[in-house]
């Protein structure tokens, strides 16, 4: 096996369990210039530094308190950096993006990592790997039949997955050791699903259920109460559910947890749906037989849609969300933005055409948009928010670009 050529050892690195490289390889310091001249921005230091204000005059530039990366994605970005540094000479593949954000994979491939799965797939297999390969796993994490399945190929693994996509995960097992179903509010085909349900699975009558919103807990309710037959249910979430899933027998004991990147709010009201329905079945008495709830939507999550929620009071002209267009948290900023003032979902500074035109994403939508005539005439108070996976220069360059076509400048303000 080819061995790193950086004077740096693995030595000690690995968990000793499952010999899974969690932690980097010491190098943070090696890669923190790098990481800090490929994402931070001086346009966003300066708002930070104006109590997240910038005054130009007739516009107006507010930032939302929090947004951006968070913790789990600093990790995830930071071990990769490092993986790079640790071993230059070898192939190192990711399994899925690293995050939803389309600048950081980009950087990435540019620094010739390459991907197993997703929209940037290339042409290797996880059977074309050896031991002398290297393998990271994204903050979203992985499924445990993937991990498996690279372990069998001897490859050296990096595990970068977020340490609330973790706590996920523990809660699933233990509802499903407890025999409590486990309904999990979230996107059955996003990457951390997937991921999460697989750990329920893996214990013997381990089952699921995956809803993406209250529409479909409703039905779920319904059931539960006796107004839908086991069809509907099967019906709706064939895709969504446990293999062998059978309503009659799995819809009686129920714990609820979420994909972290969901709208809270409605995480919150979904258990709540769940729990009245499981008492008008079973009577109030006998909830704690039947109904188990623990909050698991990510702190960072709650905060960035908290800090949205605020800055929706500043009476605002518009709202630019800079973020992927895969990213279910930066998805759920704009379903926030939108009750307070016009707001659109971009990728980056490029899908600002001109003052004419600008390229979106609408919630829930799967093309993309072209909205005209979309920036208001000056005076006009403008805010910017981005979602966990993006990086402060994406935000940054999108401010730019609204006060070059507003005719001011970012230098001589006046």
């Amino acid at each position: 096996m080819t061995q790193p050529t950086h004077d740096k050892t693995l030595s000690g690195s690995a968990d000793p369990k499952t010999g899974i490289y969690r932690h980097g390889f010491g190098m943070k310091e090696d890669v923190a210039t790098s990481i800090a001249s490929d994402y931070l921005c001086p346009v966003v230091e300066r708002l930070k530094a104006g109590d997240f204000h910038l005054d130009l005059g007739p516009l107006q530039i507010y930032l939302a308190r929090e947004f951006g990366f968070c913790y789990g994605v600093d990790k995830a970005v930071d071990y990769s950096y490092q993986t790079r540094r640790m071993f230059p000479d070898r192939r190192i593949f990711l399994t899925t993006e690293i995050i939803h954000n389309p600048g950081v994979n980009a950087r990435l491939r540019d620094m010739g990592v390459q991907f197993l799965n997703g929209q940037y797939k290339g042409t290797t297999t996880v059977n074309d790997l050896s031991p002398d390969d290297v393998v990271i796993l994204p903050a979203f994490g992985a499924s445990v039949q993937e991990i498996e399945q690279l372990k069998a190929r001897g490859v050296t693994l990096v595990d970068t997955t977020c340490g609330s996509v973790i706590h996920v995960w523990k809660r699933v097992e233990k509802y499903a050791r407890e025999g409590f179903t486990a309904i999990i509010h979230g996107k059955y085909s996003h990457e951390e699903t997937i991921g999460t349900s697989s750990r329920v699975t893996q214990y013997p009558g381990g089952t699921y259920i995956v809803v993406r919103n209250k529409d479909e807990a409703q039905i779920l309710c319904d059931f539960i109460t006796g107004k839908v037959p086991a069809e509907t249910i099967m019906q709706r979430f064939a895709n969504a559910v446990s293999p062998d899933f059978d309503p009659e027998r799995d819809l009686q004991r129920l714990g609820v947890a979420n994909q972290t990147t969901m709208l809270s709010s409605e995480s919150m009201e979904i258990a709540a749906m769940a729990r009245d329905a499981l008492a008008e079945r079973y009577g109030a008495d006998q909830l704690e037989t039947h109904f188990r709830n623990f909050d698991t939507i990510c702190s960072a999550t709650q905060e960035r849609q908290d800090a949205m929620l605020a800055m929706g009071e500043m009476n605002l002209d518009l709202v630019l969300v800079v973020g992927g267009f895969n990213s279910s948290n930066t998805g759920h900023l704009v379903e926030i933005a939108e009750t307070y003032a016009p707001s659109f979902h971009i990728e980056d500074a490029s899908y600002i055409v001109s003052a004419n035109e600008l390229r979106h994403k609408r919630p829930g939508a799967t093309g993309i948009d072209k909205a005209v005539n979309w920036l208001p005439p000056l005076p006009l108070r403008v805010g910017f928010t981005g979602g966990a996976s993006t990086p402060n220069r994406a935000v940054g360059q999108a401010i730019e670009r609204v006060v070059e076509l507003c005719g001011l400048s970012l230098n001589n303000p006046e």
